[in-house]
């Protein structure tokens, strides 16, 4: 007897991470976590995406549900960059990462219940920006797309004009870290191709859901 797959929930709004999980062929539902995504006092970036990640991942979790929570954050000097309060907030970001390396971190967690099994993982990619002038910085602000990006930038975007180069994953900079969360999910015990319906991949008879 086979038993069914768990819903695939992502807890985001994020467009972005949106078309990396459709990219994949996977079915799934979107359910955006609202959570205060302020950092604790003294809390390091990375255990701060690992923690946001795991409240929207677990946030509105129900039954039957595996549910895939992310935050990501630019790092600059040991400070963590999310995302601007406004133009001016981002015209400070780009001036500050133009022309240097910074890291791209973002925290994964895929939950499922009723088990309440959870995995999660931190990866973490190097981006070197270029140069930009207070020219460049007005007129990339004035487009729009540094307004709900962390770091004030979007790799997959405008924002490529201004990205020299990569050391990590590219997806990860995108917001999802794919090869990753794919081991989150063998982790656990499922394939990522079962939630890909028509990808020739189905669970064995007898799959167990909660990843047994």
């Amino acid at each position: 007897m086979s038993r069914s797959l768990p819903r695939l929930v992502l807890a985001s709004g994020s467009p972005r991470r949106r078309e990396l999980l459709a990219g994949l062929g996977l079915a799934f539902t979107i359910r955006a976590a609202e959570i205060d995504e302020t950092p604790h006092p003294g809390e390091t970036p990375a255990a701060c995406v690992r923690r946001l990640a795991h409240a929207k991942a677990t946030a509105r979790s129900e039954a039957g549900e595996l549910v895939l929570g992310a935050d990501t954050v630019v790092v600059l000097d040991g400070q963590l960059l999310g995302k601007p309060r406004d133009p001016a907030d981002a015209r400070r970001m780009l001036a500050a990462i133009a022309g240097r390396e910074h890291t791209v971190l973002t925290g994964v967690t895929l939950h499922g219940e009723p088990q309440g099994r959870q995995e999660s993982v931190v990866e973490a990619s190097r981006v070197r920006m270029a140069r930009m002038s207070p020219r460049e910085i007005d007129w990339y602000v004035a487009t729009g797309e540094p307004l709900d990006k962390a770091g004030s930038y979007a790799v997959q975007g405008v924002g490529a004009l201004f990205v020299e180069a990569i050391y990590g994953n590219y997806t990860n900079v995108v917001g999802l870290p794919l090869p990753a969360t794919c081991r989150l999910f063998r982790t656990l015990g499922y394939d990522w191709r079962w939630f890909a319906p028509g990808a020739g991949a189905s669970p064995p008879d007898d799959a167990a859901a909660a990843g047994s």
